[in-house]
């Protein structure tokens, strides 16, 4: 059974009362509208947000469930749905998990409505339900997205990243939605403060974890049998760049950064790139952070009883670090 498969199993049939929740969450009386969030709906990824939500909300509550886990769950995704459509319309990017980009199909001013329309979607579910403590979790978690972009778009013309200014882009970037579905999971089934906030942390390390893993893919070879390099391309500052720069001698960081500068559509300067970077220990060094922060999410976690839930979280944890894609 597929790792995906095997976490989903103890919450099936949450997960498919969920659909129907989420589909009704976003009907409309305009057509169009309608239209187009059907075709949202319909090309959903893993769903590894509402997984989140529900694991956590049933480990933390001897398997109780509310509706409000339900609604938590939807709130999410159609915030990120609503922010995944904006980006798209930013990055004028035409696909999305292979599928067309609704900016693509519709043009870019339809595109910008849809996601405010599914933002304000999002905000009502919650206001009309009194979900404040799930707005509030929510909101941080668009607001740190918003300014770890925003961060990482104003560094990245000078590559003058440093590591702690990395794992700030990447906690705000990626971990803080996932911090935010395992917050909201523990919140919409009445957990105090304090263990909200541990599983806010909780999905933090596994976000940055799952960042830092997505930086390696980048330096291990595809299925082709050739490193990647697309983050080089991009000119994206990862782990194993980062270390290498900070690791070797002014000669050879002037010439990693004019590389990644000016010759980074050059496949052979790219190449070289990649073995300089493994040479100088970039990809052991990154591959020891990445397991720690997997070790720390590990240890909140050992303070729960075992149950199907907290098995499922385990092999989550691990996946993320496996995965090959």
């Amino acid at each position: 059974m597929k790792a995906v498969e095997q976490i989903k199993q103890p919450i099936l049939q949450e997960m498919e009362l969920f659909e129907s929740k989420f589909k009704e969450a976003m009907l409309t009386k305009v057509p169009l509208l309608n239209r187009i969030t059907h075709y949202i709906v319909r090309r959903k990824g893993k769903q590894m947000r509402p997984m989140f939500v529900f694991l956590v909300a049933k480990m933390v509550s001897n398997g109780k469930f509310e509706e409000r886990t339900y609604r938590g769950a939807s709130i999410i995704e159609l915030i990120h749905t609503a922010t995944l459509v904006h980006d798209d319309v930013v990055d004028d990017s035409n696909r999305r998990r292979g599928f067309f980009s609704i900016n693509a199909l519709w043009k870019n001013k339809i595109a910008v409505l849809v996601g405010d329309f599914l933002l304000s979607k999002g905000l009502l579910l919650s206001i009309d339900n009194d979900d404040f403590d799930i707005l509030k979790l929510i909101s941080v978690a668009v607001r740190e997205m918003s300014e770890g972009e925003l961060l990482q778009i104003e560094k990245a013309r000078r590559l003058d990243i440093t590591e702690e200014i990395y794992f700030e882009i990447i906690r705000q970037k990626t971990a803080t939605l996932i911090a935010a579905c395992c917050g909201i999971g523990a919140a919409s089934v009445g957990s105090g403060k304090e263990e909200i906030e541990k599983m806010r942390e909780f999905g933090e390390l596994i976000g940055i974890a799952f960042q830092i893993k997505d930086d390696l893919f980048d330096y291990t070879d595809a299925k082709i049998g050739k490193p990647t390099g697309i983050d080089i391309k991009e000119q994206k500052m990862t782990l194993p760049l980062i270390y290498t720069l900070n690791n070797c001698s002014e000669e050879q960081k002037k010439w990693l950064i004019n590389s990644v500068k000016k010759h980074n559509r050059n496949k052979n300067r790219v190449r070289e790139v990649i073995a300089f970077v493994k040479e100088k220990g970039g990809m052991e060094y990154t591959i020891s952070k990445m397991k720690e922060y997997q070790e720390r999410a590990l240890q909140i976690l050992e303070n729960y009883p075992s149950s199907p839930y907290k098995d499922s979280l385990l092999t989550m944890v691990n996946y993320v670090i496996e995965r090959k894609k």
